[in-house]
Protein backbone atom coordinates (compact mmCIF):
# COMPACT_ATOMS: atom_id res chain seq x y z
CA UNK A 1 0.00 0.00 0.00
CA UNK A 2 1.37 3.40 -0.95
CA UNK A 3 2.72 5.92 1.74
CA UNK A 4 -0.19 8.92 1.96
CA UNK A 5 2.74 11.71 0.66
CA UNK A 6 3.81 9.15 -2.02
CA UNK A 7 -0.14 9.43 -3.17
CA UNK A 8 0.15 13.38 -2.86
CA UNK A 9 2.91 13.01 -5.45
CA UNK A 10 1.21 10.51 -7.89
CA UNK A 11 -2.00 13.37 -7.82
CA UNK A 12 0.57 16.64 -8.38
CA UNK A 13 -0.93 17.62 -5.12
CA UNK A 14 2.98 18.48 -3.99
CA UNK A 15 5.60 19.15 -6.59
CA UNK A 16 8.40 20.66 -4.67
CA UNK A 17 10.11 23.36 -6.50
CA UNK A 18 13.91 22.65 -5.78
CA UNK A 19 16.02 25.73 -6.14
CA UNK A 20 18.40 26.44 -8.91
CA UNK A 21 21.20 28.34 -7.33
CA UNK A 22 22.57 27.88 -3.24
CA UNK A 23 21.37 30.64 -2.33
CA UNK A 24 17.79 30.43 -4.00
CA UNK A 25 16.04 29.12 -1.24
CA UNK A 26 13.80 32.24 -0.75
CA UNK A 27 12.60 32.23 -4.33
CA UNK A 28 12.20 28.60 -4.00
CA UNK A 29 9.90 29.00 -1.58
CA UNK A 30 7.54 31.61 -2.48
CA UNK A 31 7.61 29.52 -5.95
CA UNK A 32 6.41 26.38 -3.31
CA UNK A 33 3.79 29.05 -2.23
CA UNK A 34 2.45 30.28 -4.73
CA UNK A 35 2.65 26.91 -7.44
CA UNK A 36 5.03 28.68 -9.93
CA UNK A 37 7.89 26.65 -11.28
CA UNK A 38 11.84 28.02 -10.02
CA UNK A 39 12.10 30.22 -13.17
CA UNK A 40 9.00 31.45 -13.14
CA UNK A 41 9.68 33.19 -9.97
CA UNK A 42 12.72 34.06 -10.42
CA UNK A 43 12.03 36.07 -13.31
CA UNK A 44 9.70 37.87 -11.15
CA UNK A 45 11.68 38.58 -8.20
CA UNK A 46 14.70 39.61 -10.88
CA UNK A 47 11.77 42.16 -12.49
CA UNK A 48 11.58 43.40 -8.82
CA UNK A 49 14.94 43.54 -8.22
CA UNK A 50 15.32 40.77 -5.78
CA UNK A 51 18.68 38.45 -6.93
CA UNK A 52 19.40 35.11 -5.57
CA UNK A 53 22.72 36.08 -5.03
CA UNK A 54 22.40 38.74 -2.40
CA UNK A 55 22.09 37.44 0.66
CA UNK A 56 19.68 39.50 2.24
CA UNK A 57 17.40 37.44 0.78
CA UNK A 58 18.51 34.79 3.15
CA UNK A 59 18.79 37.05 6.28
CA UNK A 60 15.83 39.18 5.89
CA UNK A 61 12.24 38.86 5.37
CA UNK A 62 11.11 41.54 3.75
CA UNK A 63 12.00 40.31 0.45
CA UNK A 64 9.65 36.90 0.77
CA UNK A 65 7.10 39.38 1.87
CA UNK A 66 7.39 41.79 -1.43
CA UNK A 67 6.90 38.33 -3.83
CA UNK A 68 4.14 37.25 -1.72
CA UNK A 69 2.19 40.88 -1.51
CA UNK A 70 3.32 41.46 -5.37
CA UNK A 71 0.92 37.91 -5.88
CA UNK A 72 -1.65 39.13 -3.72
CA UNK A 73 -0.64 36.93 -0.57
CA UNK A 74 -0.87 38.03 3.11
CA UNK A 75 1.48 37.47 5.22
CA UNK A 76 2.00 38.14 9.62
CA UNK A 77 2.76 40.99 10.28
CA UNK A 78 5.59 40.06 12.27
CA UNK A 79 7.89 36.92 12.70
CA UNK A 80 6.45 34.34 15.12
CA UNK A 81 8.62 32.24 17.31
CA UNK A 82 8.32 28.70 16.86
CA UNK A 83 6.66 26.32 19.55
CA UNK A 84 5.37 23.28 17.92
CA UNK A 85 4.27 21.67 14.70
CA UNK A 86 0.48 21.34 15.70
CA UNK A 87 0.54 25.16 16.76
CA UNK A 88 1.17 25.59 13.04
CA UNK A 89 -1.41 27.77 10.75
CA UNK A 90 -1.70 25.51 7.61
CA UNK A 91 0.86 27.47 5.63
CA UNK A 92 3.56 29.10 6.79
CA UNK A 93 6.85 30.22 5.92
CA UNK A 94 9.50 28.72 8.32
CA UNK A 95 13.13 29.47 9.18
CA UNK A 96 15.84 26.85 9.61
CA UNK A 97 19.25 26.00 9.83
CA UNK A 98 19.97 29.33 11.57
CA UNK A 99 23.77 30.70 11.87
CA UNK A 100 25.89 34.09 12.04
CA UNK A 101 27.95 35.45 9.38
CA UNK A 102 29.81 38.23 10.41
CA UNK A 103 27.54 39.19 13.34
CA UNK A 104 24.69 38.68 10.84
CA UNK A 105 21.21 36.05 11.05
CA UNK A 106 21.05 33.82 8.55
CA UNK A 107 18.54 31.26 7.93
CA UNK A 108 17.37 28.48 4.86
CA UNK A 109 13.41 29.30 4.20
CA UNK A 110 11.03 25.88 3.98
CA UNK A 111 7.22 25.82 3.08
CA UNK A 112 5.13 24.45 5.78
CA UNK A 113 1.76 22.74 4.82
CA UNK A 114 -0.79 20.97 6.33
CA UNK A 115 -2.48 18.73 3.51
CA UNK A 116 -5.78 16.80 4.04
CA UNK A 117 -4.99 16.92 7.91
CA UNK A 118 -0.87 15.50 7.06
CA UNK A 119 1.75 18.29 8.34
CA UNK A 120 4.87 18.19 5.47
CA UNK A 121 7.70 20.90 4.76
CA UNK A 122 8.66 21.49 1.81
CA UNK A 123 11.95 21.84 1.42
CA UNK A 124 13.91 23.20 -1.96
CA UNK A 125 17.75 22.00 -0.83
CA UNK A 126 18.99 20.34 -4.19
CA UNK A 127 20.80 17.80 -1.91
CA UNK A 128 17.90 16.18 0.27
CA UNK A 129 16.61 12.43 -0.99
CA UNK A 130 13.08 13.61 -0.96
CA UNK A 131 12.04 17.69 -0.27
CA UNK A 132 8.80 16.49 0.87
CA UNK A 133 9.87 16.15 4.18
CA UNK A 134 8.10 14.40 7.68
CA UNK A 135 11.56 14.61 9.93
CA UNK A 136 10.10 17.31 12.12
CA UNK A 137 12.80 16.67 14.95
CA UNK A 138 16.00 17.45 12.60
CA UNK A 139 14.58 21.15 11.46
CA UNK A 140 14.00 23.37 14.62
CA UNK A 141 12.86 25.98 13.14
CA UNK A 142 13.43 29.94 15.20
CA UNK A 143 10.22 31.38 13.66
CA UNK A 144 7.71 31.70 11.31
CA UNK A 145 5.35 33.49 9.14
CA UNK A 146 2.11 32.65 8.55
CA UNK A 147 0.60 33.08 4.78
CA UNK A 148 -2.93 33.18 4.12
CA UNK A 149 -5.09 34.53 0.99
CA UNK A 150 -3.38 32.33 -1.62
Amino acid sequence: MPHQLELLEEKSVLRPVIQEETTGCGIAAVANILGKTYAEMKAVANSMGIYAEDKSLWSDTQYVRKLLSNAGVETSANEIPFESWGSLPDLALLSIKHHQEDGKNFWHWVVFKRVGGQDIVLDSASYLPSNIRTDFNEMQPKWFIGVTNV
